[in-house]
C-alpha cells in the first residue's frame, strides 16, 4: 500500500461509523494522511466500541513516543502476522482495529504513476493494528497503529501497485466485525480466509498526479467484483 489514505465527511463514511457502531470526531478528518500521522482507530477498550487517536506506525520509539524509523511499520504484511518475531504478531491476536478512510493512494513503483482507489458507494475499514504505549512522564496512554497489507491481486492489481493491497474488510458482515475487534477473540487462523487478496466490492479507480496530490488526470475506471 502507498504512503497516503484519506478520510472526509460523507454520507458513506457516516454510515461506515453507524455500522461499527462508533462516531467519528472531525479532529480524526483529512484530506491527507502520511504515515507517522495522526488517524482515528476503531476498537473495543474496556468492552467499549470506541475511536481512538493513533500515530501511522505501529512501532514508536519509547522515550520519544515518536515514529522509529529504523522499521517501517505503517503497514503491517499478512506473512508476518504468524511470525513470532514479528512486531505485528502480539498485535495481531491482542489488540486489532479498523481504520476508517474514503480513500487511498496506491503507487505502480516507478515514481511517476499513482492512482486514487475507492470503493463504490462506500467507504473503506481498513484492517488494523495498534499497540498501546504508555508516556513515562504524564501517564499518558499514546496509541500506534498499522494497515494490514496483502499480496497483489493479480492480474486486476499489476498496473496499480504489483507489491501488495491493503485488507479492507466488509463492515456488513456482523460475525467478523465482532471477532475482529474483539480483543479476548485469540484464534487467528479464523482470520486466514480474509488474509486472501480479493475484491469484495466494485473499486473506483483514478490516476492522479503524485501522493500529495489527489487531483484526478485521467478518467475513472472500475474493478468489478470477482464472481
Amino acid at each position: 500500500m502507498c504512503s497516503r489514505f484519506n478520510l472526509i465527511d460523507s454520507p458513506e463514511v457516516r454510515r461506515l461509523c453507524g455500522n461499527l457502531g462508533i462516531g467519528m470526531s472531525v479532529r480524526h478528518l483529512s484530506q491527507d494522511i502520511a504515515p507517522g500521522g495522526r488517524i482515528g482507530i476503531a476498537h473495543i477498550s474496556g468492552g467499549v466500541r470506541k475511536v481512538s487517536e493513533a500515530i501511522w506506525w505501529l512501532f514508536l520509539d519509547h522515550e520519544t513516543l515518536k515514529p522509529n524509523y529504523k522499521y517501517a511499520s505503517f503497514n503491517s504484511r499478512s506473512d508476518k502476522l504468524f511470525t513470532r518475531r514479528s512486531i505485528a504478531y502480539t498485535p495481531f491476536r491482542e489488540s486489532r482495529c479498523i481504520i476508517p478512510a474514503s480513500a487511498f493512494v496506491e503507487g505502480l513503483g516507478d515514481k511517476k504513476t499513482y492512482h486514487k482507489i475507492e470503493l463504490e458507494d462506500s467507504a473503506i475499514a481498513f484492517g488494523g493494528l495498534y499497540k498501546e504505549y504508555i508516556n513515562s512522564e504524564t501517564g499518558e496512554a499514546v496509541h500506534a497503529a498499522s494497515v494490514i497489507t496483502l499480496p497483489p491481486l493479480s492480474p486486476q492489481w499489476d498496473n496499480i501497485h504489483p507489491k501488495s493491497m491493503p485488507l479492507m474488510l466488509d463492515v456488513e458482515d456482523v460475525a467478523l466485525m465482532e471477532k475482529w475487534l474483539d480483543p479476548s477473540f485469540r484464534e487467528v487462523e479464523n482470520f486466514k480466509d480474509i488474509l486472501k487478496p480479493k475484491i469484495i466490492m466494485p473499486i473506483k479507480v483514478t490516476k492522479i498526479c503524485r501522493p500529495s496530490n489527489w487531483d484526478p488526470i485521467d478518467d475513472s475506471f472500475i474493478i468489478r467484483v470477482e464472481a
